[in-house]
């Protein structure tokens, strides 16, 4: 099954395309990186993913066939984007009561037990929260929701290098005890580098490399020096010795 499936997706805003011609798929069971520089169309992809906007060409499903957006898909899938969605007027209790209410399935003790052990008050206003407990209540509520694929865009852009990692382990965890697919992007591969076993990298809008890890890593070199002499090397063929 591929909890994500694309053909010839497209989007344009205005007369600018941000997202041309993508086709891929991202079987499930794989901590799924998706990186490119800004402006990559990463956001875009992934918004297109959980059904946040409609594509302007071609189409995209979820779980197995599921349309983007359509009530199935939505709720298999947890989503947390890069700006944290919070009330930030809410506690955390409340963000936990507001979730339970609007989706069918949501684990409450699950979710209290590990506001607990994070040390996060339930009392406490979001907005009062620091930065990093923002993102750990934002992923509780998400992970709360026991979603067959979890969707992270730029989930630890604003934090600190120890609270980048207690988020990333904690995905992790839930993606090994749970059996959850998690596809999450990033425009900083080092970031990704210990978690992701499958890797989608975009530039200017396309797809130029799709597939598990070991096996790009496998197929793949880099070859580094003069920009000037670019043109020297370019078509000359790739010898491996063994």
């Amino acid at each position: 099954m591929n909890v994500i499936e694309t053909s010839g997706l497209g989007k344009r805003y205005g007369s600018t395309w941000v997202l041309h011609e993508c086709t891929l798929a991202i079987p499930a069971g794989h901590v799924a990186a998706l990186v490119g520089p800004n402006g990559a169309g990463k956001t875009t992809l992934l918004n297109l993913a959980v059904g946040l906007v409609d594509p302007t060409a071609g189409a995209v499903t979820v779980l197995g066939g599921k349309p983007a957006g359509s009530p199935a898909a939505l709720d298999g899938i947890a989503f947390v984007g890069q700006d944290m969605p919070l009330y930030k007027n809410l506690t955390a209790a409340d963000m936990l009561h507001l979730t339970a209410n609007l989706n069918r399935r949501f684990d409450q003790h699950f979710a209290e037990a590990r506001l607990d052990e994070l040390g996060i008050p339930l009392n406490r206003k979001a907005g009062r929260l620091s930065g990093g407990q923002q993102a750990q209540l934002a992923l509780t509520v998400a992970l709360a929701r026991r979603p067959r694929l979890l969707v992270l865009d730029e989930p630890v852009a604003m934090l600190d290098p120890l609270a980048r990692h207690d988020f990333m382990a904690t995905v992790l965890a839930a993606a090994a005890d749970d059996g959850m697919s998690v596809v999450l992007s990033s425009h900083v591969l080092a970031e990704l580098e210990r978690v992701a076993d499958y890797l989608i990298l975009l530039s200017r809008g396309r797809v130029q490399v799709a597939g598990e890890v070991e096996d790009l890593l496998a197929s793949h070199r880099m070859l580094t020096g003069p920009a000037a002499e670019v043109s020297q090397y370019a078509e000359r063929p790739v010898v491996h010795v063994r």
